[in-house]
């Protein structure tokens, strides 16, 4: 194995010094990493990371094969990675989707900015509707990963986001009401949509079977969810397996802004539990911290 390493050496040597060119290299060195930079900034927190993961460690486990001549792993690595390309493509065909509308976007960002602040304005004051009326709401924003494999999708509506039909939805006497709204590429895509719940045992007393189904989802996805409660009133943001609190339309409306736009990628500016059982809102949202407890299956998001 050290020879066969060394000879590897010396044959890169060689085609270093026969081949390499300074400026060239140098500038082809950085292509490449600022892709391989982007390309990890656009997949963290997305399951596609876990699925990277399995594939390196598959590659590792090929190259540590033919080092130490493992024949049957090395065949069977061979035929399985010899597929790779097409496997990634299948296996990240929603997220190579999204990076090139994501750059897509980066071409025409006054239309997507335009849209994404529209969307937070109508959540919002949907939001504060409901709390005003003491009606219990949730609301699923999708952001890179798809929501399709962890929601069971209700009733298809397809409509544009709007104050008056959110806040319609989710009144009591609404065939609709019981379950979630999930926004997806900026349009109310489903209603009554049922999801996984947590499984967490730390959450504050007097959150309910909703707040429960929002840190869910969040668990497993990077979606940002906004929850109003029919007990206290209170306007609550889950991300990332966090939840803030006691919101007001103001300190909803810089969270999500900031979350929509990728300047916030976590919950943060307050270091105690929030308390669900206060009717007036706080001064600043309060994280609970965050758990890594698997979520279970939900039959109501109620």
């Amino acid at each position: 194995m050290i020879e066969r390493l060394w000879a590897l050496l010396i044959e890169l040597w060689g085609y270093l010094g026969t081949n390499f060119d300074p400026i060239r290299d140098t500038i082809d060195v950085l292509i490449v990493t600022f892709g391989i930079y982007w390309l990890l900034v656009l997949i963290r927190g997305t399951r596609a990371v876990q699925i990277l993961v399995g594939l390196i460690v598959l590659m590792t486990a090929s190259v540590a094969s033919e080092l130490l001549n493992l024949v049957t792993l090395r065949l069977i690595l061979e035929n399985f990675l010899g597929s790779a390309v097409i496997i990634m493509v299948i296996l990240f065909q929603h997220d190579i989707r999204r990076a090139l509308a994501r750059v897509g976007r980066g071409v025409f960002p006054s239309v997507s900015e335009q849209k994404e602040s529209q969307i937070v304005e109508e959540v919002v004051r949907a939001a504060q509707t409901l709390a005003q009326r003491r009606v219990g709401a949730l609301i699923v924003l999708e952001r890179e990963t798809q929501l399709d494999d962890q929601i069971e999708a209700g009733t298809p509506i397809d409509s544009a986001v709007s104050k008056e039909l959110l806040t319609s939805i989710f009144l009591p006497y609404s065939p609709l009401h019981d379950g979630a709204v999930v926004i997806q590429r900026g349009r109310m895509a489903y209603a009554s949509c049922i999801l996984p719940l947590t499984a967490r045992m730390d959450l504050p007393e007097g959150l309910g079977t909703r707040h429960r189904a929002g840190v869910g989802i969040t668990e497993e996805t990077d979606a940002v969810v906004v929850a109003v409660s029919e007990e206290t009133a209170s306007i609550s943001v889950m991300m990332g397996g966090d939840i803030a609190s006691n919101l007001d339309p103001p300190q909803l409306r810089v969270i999500l802004r900031d979350v929509l736009t990728g300047e916030r990628r976590e919950l943060s500016g307050a270091s105690e539990t929030p308390r669900v059982a206060e009717t007036e809102p706080a001064p600043a949202a309060e994280p609970v911290s965050k758990d890594t407890s698997a979520p279970a299956q939900a039959s109501s998001v109620g």
